[in-house]
């Protein structure tokens, strides 16, 4: 299935973090946190402002963003589990 956010929406995939730490210590799964980085999936048309114009968002499909630790809506897509928020709540990309 095909899934496009609506306006200044994006759609993120999570990027798990490293199981171990860098001393060696395997992190078990209910020690882990969830991981606030991830990829855009996809990306809505832009924000539209009062006189009909719209503006493009700034990031794109597959740029490595940092969120917010409880930003977004919890969905899932074909399977994956998907998070779905506004451009506001990305905190930067990652070059």
């Amino acid at each position: 299935m095909a899934f496009r956010p609506l306006h200044d929406r994006v759609l993120v995939e999570r990027i798990e973090a490293e199981e171990k730490t860098a001393g060696g210590i395997i992190i078990p799964d209910s020690a882990k946190e969830k991981p606030s980085e991830g990829r855009i999936v996809a990306v809505g048309t832009g924000t539209r402002a009062e006189n009909g114009t719209v503006t493009p968002l700034d990031v794109k499909e597959g740029d490595r963003v940092l969120f917010g630790k409880w930003s977004g809506t919890e969905v899932k897509v074909d399977g994956k589990d998907l998070l779905i928020m506004k451009e506001s709540d990305l905190l930067g990309v990652m070059a």
